[in-house]
């Protein structure tokens, strides 16, 4: 008869008064450790069609996303996010880097308090056409990539230069489609806007 593990685990070990049936062992084992690791999975929509009951306590990396995930008994929630590198955007015409010596405009996709949350960074210089800033305040050249994509619109607050602005802070959404723009108001045209501690989450 098989035994469990000596932790409390409940995998079952082959017994030596068991019958010999070594595949049966190795699958038993199997059974019983995988689930109890860390899987991996190329997407969530795999884990979910490969799990489909899921116990409380799985762990499950999604390679799309780097992101580490945990069923908690309900849900699927994001444990931690990968070593995320800071990724440079391309701006759009009209806007430039390292605003007020704010650094290069960048972005990551972080874990926050078990949310996935997208960090910004640098500063931007920004021109403007008849008050507005140019192409509808859309500082990027082309849509931000899904994964750092909100799922509905997140407006936020971003700091501006006290120059040519009755405002020190400027709007900017971040949108669903992936992109983002500056929105400001008559007699607010600040020469450069800064990301530094600008953040949403997914």
């Amino acid at each position: 008869m098989p035994s469990v593990d000596s932790y409390g685990q409940g995998i079952s070990l082959a017994s030596l008064t068991d019958a010999p049936d070594l595949p049966r062992a190795v699958r038993d084992l199997a059974d019983g450790v995988i689930p109890r690791s860390v899987m991996r999975f190329a997407s969530a929509a795999t884990r979910n069609a490969t799990i489909t009951a899921p116990a409380e306590g799985m762990l499950a990396w999604l390679q799309d996303t780097n992101l580490l995930t945990l069923y908690d008994g309900t849900q699927w929630t994001v444990l931690a996010a990968g070593a995320q590198a800071w990724t440079t955007p391309t701006l759009a015409t009209g806007y430039g880097h390292n605003g007020n010596s704010n650094g290069t405009i960048q972005y990551r996709l972080v874990n926050l308090f078990g949310e996935a949350t997208v960090m910004w960074r640098g500063g931007m210089t920004v021109t403007y056409s008849s008050g507005s800033p140019v192409n509808g305040g859309n500082f990027l050249n082309s849509a931000l990539p899904a994964a750092v994509r909100p799922t509905s619109l997140r407006t936020v607050t971003a700091a501006c230069s006290a120059v040519s602005s009755e405002s020190l802070s400027v709007k900017v959404d971040f949108q669903p489609d992936g992109g983002v723009r500056i929105v400001t108001q008559g007699g607010v045209t600040p020469p450069w806007v800064s990301l530094n501690n600008v953040m949403y989450s997914l």
